[in-house]
């Protein structure tokens, strides 16, 4: 990954993937909240699905206001755009226990920008985030079903085992480094 300085202005970094695809990440912000709404129109109800891990077909209001006001330190959310910001291609939030022992992430990405590598990034992105403000792990719960986003996160050192009390889900973790 090649990233750039971030600008003083709207806290965005240009981020190239292994593929060669470059777009943009910022935090997200309050006014942020219609293109999530419109980003999140946009995705398959499977990808749905494994992002909320349930079967909503809309995000509400409060989701989307609570995505777009993060604290910016506890809770993150990450948004990644194309074209000077013309098109919001992904998100990746990161919530945390307020001792910062465990930070729970989640990511979504368009169809169209899959297989790209920026999954691959936002990931990154958000755990380094995580790392930065001392987070000690992080975990991704996922469906089992999700195979591309499990051996993603194996990839990245993540560890697997059993959800408790949910044999359709798996813990993901991965124990970060000491700041």
């Amino acid at each position: 990954m090649k990233a750039e300085p971030e600008t003083a202005a709207n806290n965005s970094i240009n981020v190239t993937t292994r593929t060669g695809f470059t777009f943009q990440v910022r935090p997200s912000r309050p006014s942020d909240e219609a293109a999530l709404a419109t980003f999140f129109g946009k995705i398959t109800p499977a990808d749905m699905r494994f992002r909320f891990l349930t079967a909503i077909k809309e995000v509400g209001h409060e989701q989307l206001v609570s995505m777009t006001t993060p604290d910016h330190h506890r809770t993150e959310n990450l948004l990644a755009f194309v074209d000077n910001e013309a098109e919001l291609i992904a998100t990746a939030m990161l919530a945390c226990d307020e001792k910062l022992e465990v930070g729970e992430i989640a990511t979504a990405i368009l169809p169209d920008y899959k297989h790209k590598g920026v999954s691959w990034e936002m990931l990154a992105q958000i755990v380094h985030h995580a790392e930065a403000i001392g987070v000690k792990s992080v975990i991704s719960i996922e469906s089992r079903d999700h195979h591309e986003a499990i051996d993603m996160e194996h990839e990245m050192g993540f560890t697997s085992e059993s959800y408790p009390g949910d044999a359709t889900l798996v813990l993901l973790k991965r124990v970060l480094k000491a700041k």
